[in-house]
């Protein structure tokens, strides 16, 4: 099963059984805050990209692309030989490199901001660097109209149960509704975990079949 712009919209409609102007234009962005909620909760491999650039010398900071989520891994390639950059929080790098202006080669790195990473020490020369990094990918109300998007093919029901919920919220619905969509919403949820960080990540022949602890 798969859905268009269209068909998820009229699914919303007709469960909520509303149709009205002021909340059809809010349609989209119940559509949007849900891809945004599925994009931050799990991580599919197909959501990964890598950027390649330079560092700058005597600038601490790289730019992110503008598709960018978060990061994995940052490589920066000295002398013809990669080197991957450990990943620190922003006080580690602040506290022990309080002077940006000493510059080196640079071993840590950090989200600085929505816009870019924070480099340590400060290059000392431009370096060939690449980002690895998940991606948010184009969303189903901007593509053309009767397309669909990987979500709204492999993952309808977290698509329409989460803009439920957004919707229910919008609507002031009653809380036993409100909390139904969202129950359903995070099963969807847990099942797409499960494909991105469990059923993607391991090997059946060498570790099995995946096992859950009993309650």
């Amino acid at each position: 099963m798969s859905l268009t712009l269209a068909q998820l919209t009229t699914a919303i409609k007709d469960t909520v059984n509303v149709d009205e102007p002021t909340f059809d234009a809010n349609i989209p962005l119940f559509i949007k805050n849900t891809e945004e909620r599925i994009f931050k909760s799990v991580q599919l491999n197909l959501f990964r990209k890598n950027d390649a650039g330079n560092t700058t010398a005597g600038n601490k900071f790289l730019v992110l692309p503008l598709d960018f989520l978060s990061t994995f891994a940052l490589s920066i390639t000295v002398a013809g030989e990669q080197r991957f950059l450990e990943q620190k929080d922003v006080s580690f790098i602040q506290s022990v490199w309080p002077d940006s202006s000493a510059t080196g080669i640079p071993r840590y790195y950090a989200q600085y901001d929505n816009v870019a990473l924070i480099l340590a020490p400060t290059p000392q020369a431009q370096y060939p660097a690449e980002v690895h990094y998940y991606y948010r990918p184009v969303s189903l109300v901007d593509v053309a109209p009767g397309q669909t998007t990987w979500l709204s093919v492999n993952a309808t029901d977290a698509l329409l149960y989460g803009a439920l919920t957004e919707a229910a919220i919008f609507l002031k619905s009653e809380d036993s509704m409100l909390q139904r969509y969202e129950q359903r919403f995070l099963e969807a949820l847990a099942r797409l975990k499960n494909l991105g960080e469990a059923l993607q990540t391991t090997d059946q022949f060498r570790y099995g079949l995946i096992r859950t602890q009993r309650t």
